[in-house]
């Protein structure tokens, strides 16, 4: 099975060479490189959800007038989204502040963008620590 016609085939068919021992045949090189593929995929996935944390609580600091359901539930969703990318990844731990270092600026400029409000109202380095950020309890 060709990794290019059928992926999910191609996937399971490695796995079971892989599990009964038949090695013979298995491209290894695009193995490992879907391996590595999918560890990356978690930590675009971790990236991804901190920026939208981030995001919604820089909105809700500095728009605390239109503090929202809406609001409180994406970051409360953000934050459980991000416990269990860690609980299956703990490795991606100490990773967290440089992904936040480099997905911060998307996030203040999202802000910027949908409140309206002027760019100096964001600082330019997260005003959030990494406790906080994951911290359920943290609404500011």
């Amino acid at each position: 099975m060709n990794h290019d016609q059928d992926f999910y085939q191609w996937s399971m068919n490695c796995a079971e060479q892989l599990r009964t021992g038949h090695l013979a045949g298995l491209d290894l090189i695009r193995i490992a490189e879907e391996i590595e593929d999918m560890g990356r995929s978690e930590k675009h996935a971790l990236a991804s959800h901190l920026r939208v944390l981030i995001l919604h609580l820089l909105k809700w600091r500095y728009q605390p007038a239109l503090r929202s359901v809406s609001w409180r539930l994406s970051i409360t969703n953000a934050r459980d989204d991000i416990a269990e990318l860690l609980e299956d990844n703990p490795s991606l731990n100490h990773q967290l502040p440089e992904i936040v270092i480099r997905r911060y600026s998307a996030a203040r400029q999202g802000a910027i963008l949908e409140t309206g409000l002027p760019a100096a109202t964001f600082p330019t380095d997260c005003p959030f620590t990494i406790a906080q950020l994951l911290d359920s309890e943290y609404w500011l």
